[in-house]
């Protein structure tokens, strides 16, 4: 898991999304497909779909089921250029997603429990993350069931490493 190219997609989407862009492409790998998938849950983007350099002819405002992201097969000769394409939404004239930061760095990753997280979601402070106080703030978290937002892994009662937050 590289979170270098998680902070870089991170930051594209976080500044598509305020230039006022439509549609936006990052680079595909099963991490940035989870966790677009997990945006696409909470409602910060409008749809994903997989395709290559040029966007998919049949992008529209509806969420997608997993299996129907593929619109060409993954061969040996197209594999490097395969990109996920994000619809982004907008609501009043405003991007819906207007910050997406990394909680763990390349150099610093950090694990919470389901304690911990809980602690967060409450908006109180766990080490030095900073609870969530913003309305409409979210938390990624990786766990071994995927990845999951912050307030999902404490009903489930799962901790995981902090990947990135958006509001």
């Amino acid at each position: 898991m590289s979170l270098v190219n998680l902070s870089h997609v991170c930051s594209h989407i976080q500044n598509a999304s305020k230039a006022r862009l439509g549609l936006t492409s990052v680079p595909s790998s099963n991490l940035i497909l989870a966790l677009a998938l997990s945006l696409q849950k909470s409602g910060f983007i409008s749809n994903v779909k997989r395709g290559g350099l040029e966007p998919p002819p049949s992008l529209s405002g509806q969420a997608l089921p997993f299996s129907a992201l593929d619109e060409e097969p993954v061969t040996q000769q197209n594999i490097a250029s395969r990109r996920l394409w994000l619809g982004l939404k907008y609501w009043n004239n405003e991007p819906v997603l207007s910050k997406m930061s990394m909680v763990s760095k390349p150099t610093r990753r950090v694990w919470m429990n389901a304690e911990d997280l809980s602690k967060i979601v409450r908006g109180r402070n766990a080490g030095y993350v900073k609870g969530l106080t913003k309305p409409g703030e979210c938390l990624f978290v990786t766990t071994d069931q995927g990845i999951m937002e912050a307030r999902e892994c404490v009903r489930r009662k799962l901790g995981g490493m902090l990947l990135c937050r958006a509001f």
